[in-house]
């Protein structure tokens, strides 16, 4: 079957001037043909940040047809009532447009200790939550009594517009390729390369042989910086640097810098890897720069991954 290859956009930090800045740079991803935008997850931070669920639902009331997502909400850190609540909340209000991705929420998050959070029950808290969450888009009253979470006679209305809200699980250790081949509609990659999304993408298919369930073949995601340019353009060094810093991660293995033909292949690495599904994150800074990056995104490589992988009649997330 073919698979239906899908290019968003996304950002972590807020790399804009102005609201006014990032209003048109949304405008511009709606009215250019972006599948997608997606809103990273981070409560603390001097850097600065968008809170991902207002975020997400700014964007889906400014927008009619793009989907809408978070790479990926940090479960431990949120109360899922409420989380359960958004979702729904944005999902029904957008037209069933959302995309939401869990996870369990970086060790190196600042939140933990700003929050006086235990990180060695994230996992732990992360599985009941996203049972509680799926449970009460079900529409069920729900009497739960876990470990971490307690309800009582506990329900949301409205339901999600999606049927069946997909449920993308992120992560790449062995207890999120679990929690994705137990529960997880999807998996959306963070910043592994096309070899370590291969490897975790074996992972998933091969406990889903367990679990017996499955997940459609293009419902596996990645995730890369890219930049028309040079490295050495001014202020993508201290860009890259900081990522390195921030992560540990070399920098040259989770950027795409250069013309079309170097996105492009690195999207063909990923597609050859297994992935479908894309958060293409501008490497900019400012107004101007991000909305040029993006223009020329639009431009150059949208066209060109739509005649390499046509989409088939019918697909969807």
């Amino acid at each position: 079957m073919a698979r239906n290859i899908a290019v968003g956009v996304g950002i972590m930090d807020y790399p804009f001037d102005t609201a006014a800045g990032f209003w048109r740079w949304v405008d511009l991803c709606e009215q250019g043909g972006v599948d997608s935008l997606w809103q990273t997850d981070r409560l603390v931070s001097r850097t600065p940040f968008l809170e991902c669920m207002t975020a997400l639902a700014a964007i889906a009331g400014r927008t009619s047809r793009i989907k809408v997502g978070v790479n990926v909400v940090s479960v431990a850190m949120r109360e899922p009532l409420l989380l359960a609540k958004q979702c729904a909340t944005i999902d029904m209000l957008s037209g069933g447009r959302l995309l939401p991705g869990f996870g369990i929420g970086s060790p190196r998050g600042a939140e933990w200790t700003a929050m006086h959070l235990d990180t060695s029950t994230r996992g732990r808290k992360t599985d009941e939550a996203l049972e509680i969450i799926s449970r009460l888009w079900s529409g069920e009253v729900l009497d739960y009594a876990g470990r971490h979470f307690q309800l009582t006679q506990a329900s949301i209305s409205p339901l999600p517009a999606q049927s069946t809200l997909p449920m993308w699980i992120g992560g790449s250790s062995g207890a999120a390729i679990w929690r994705t081949a137990r529960i997880g509609t999807g998996w959306q990659a963070g910043a592994e390369t096309p070899d370590s999304v291969a490897a975790v993408m074996a992972g998933i298919k091969a406990a889903l042989t367990e679990t017996g369930r499955t997940i459609e073949a293009d419902h596996y995601g990645a995730a890369f910086g890219f930049r028309f340019g040079r490295p050495d353009d001014r202020g993508v060094a201290k860009l890259m640097e900081g990522y390195q810093a921030r992560t540990g991660r070399d920098p040259r293995d989770h950027f795409a810098i250069g013309d079309a033909a170097a996105i492009l292949l690195r999207l063909r690495a990923y597609v050859e890897a297994g992935a479908s599904k894309f958060i293409l994150r501008p490497v900019a800074q400012g107004d101007a720069d991000m909305l040029a990056q993006t223009k020329r995104l639009v431009a150059e490589v949208l066209p060109a991954v739509a005649a390499r992988w046509p989409k088939p009649r019918k697909a969807a997330y």
